[in-house]
């Protein structure tokens, strides 16, 4: 069989996967009272069933248990597939945290705690980010500042994503275009069992669109936004970070800039008026497009076209066919929606 007929697959069953079990996950919220109340910082007037990520992670796993089935991940060294069962054992236990914390409102303390010891086990499967490469000078081993390194990137990225998931759509949205570009960017440079992950991680997202866009029947919760997060933060590592090349190297943070930069901001803003950087509060990117007086709607596909543009970006640094022309598509739709976000913004 075509290896990309695998990633066809992935792809296709954790779509199906979640589109078949929605349904039933909100029914069982609803009659069991699990639900996202309105008030606050929260931008849905109703209750919502949060526990969308419970189908994302089904569809996910399930999918990539159908293609080792088929023998999608026949062949690799032993090596790879230790960060395979990295990258699945440490998703399973970020899913598990955030549904944890979904049920049972789990202490910030608590929360960071576990995030990090999921973490370390996952550096020690080798989702490990063992060195970097610096023009001019070549491969730098880090040693010893791999862990610390590696733990940061995990648990900052899943908590960057769980940040930007305060929109109908924005963190399924943003997950399944990084997924997408994942997915050509590690084929592109020969890495096909992270592409396989990411395959499957973008047919979960972008088929949990369906219930989750504006308007949302259905959150993902922390389970959802933690599973994401982990699983592209870690397919990046393995299928990026440790190919010894600059721009492999620099690729996953390209591809993922919009949450880190939007993540990274909101923390320097909240240091410098003096406040904590872990309460929550408006001074997300998305919040501040509200204020500005964009729809829901306009502002999930305002982040959703910076997203596509970095990505696209990403595209051409790898050297991928065509990849020069999808970026200049993508700033063009960007520059689009930029006029129209100005044009907006003078009206309100």
């Amino acid at each position: 069989m075509p290896a990309q007929i695998y990633h066809l697959i992935a792809f296709l069953v954790a779509a199906v996967v979640v589109l078949w079990t929605i349904p039933d996950v909100k029914k069982f919220g609803i009659k069991n009272g699990r639900v996202d109340k309105p008030g606050g910082r929260k931008i849905h007037q109703h209750p919502m069933v949060r526990l969308g990520g419970v189908s994302i992670f089904a569809g996910t796993i399930i999918s990539l248990l159908i293609v080792w089935w088929l023998g999608g991940f026949a062949n690799l060294p032993p090596e790879k597939e230790w960060q395979i069962w990295g990258v699945t054992f440490g998703g399973m236990g970020f899913f598990f945290i955030g549904l944890a914390d979904d049920l049972l409102n789990l202490s910030p303390f608590l929360r960071l705690l576990l995030q990090v010891l999921i973490a370390i086990g996952a550096w020690k499967a080798g989702v490990s980010i063992d060195f970097v490469t610096v023009p001019t000078i070549g491969i730098v081993n880090l040693y010893w500042l791999s862990l610390p390194i590696t733990v940061i990137w995990l648990v900052g990225m899943v908590n960057a994503i769980n940040w930007i998931d305060g929109l109908d759509g924005l963190a399924a949205g943003v997950s399944g275009i990084a997924a997408v570009v994942m997915l050509l960017v590690s084929l592109f440079m020969h890495q096909p069992a992270a592409a396989l992950i990411a395959a499957a991680l973008a047919g979960a997202a972008l088929g949990f669109l369906r219930y989750n866009f504006n308007p949302a029947q259905i959150f993902m919760g922390d389970g959802g936004s933690y599973f994401m997060g982990f699983t592209l933060a870690a397919v990046g590592v393995i299928g990026l970070v440790k190919i010894p090349a600059f721009t492999a190297v620099v690729l996953p943070y390209l591809i993922l800039a919009v949450p880190i930069v939007d993540m990274s901001a909101v923390i320097l803003s909240r240091l410098r008026h003096g406040k904590s950087p872990f309460i929550a509060d408006k001074r997300h990117l998305h919040h501040r497009l509200l204020q500005a007086g964009l729809s829901h709607r306009l502002t999930v596909l305002f982040i959703y076209s910076l997203t596509l543009w970095v990505g696209s970006l990403a595209l051409a640094i790898a050297g991928i066919p065509s990849g020069v022309t999808y970026a200049c598509a993508s700033t063009s739709v960007l520059s689009y929606a930029i006029w129209r976000v100005w044009k907006l913004s003078r009206q309100s």
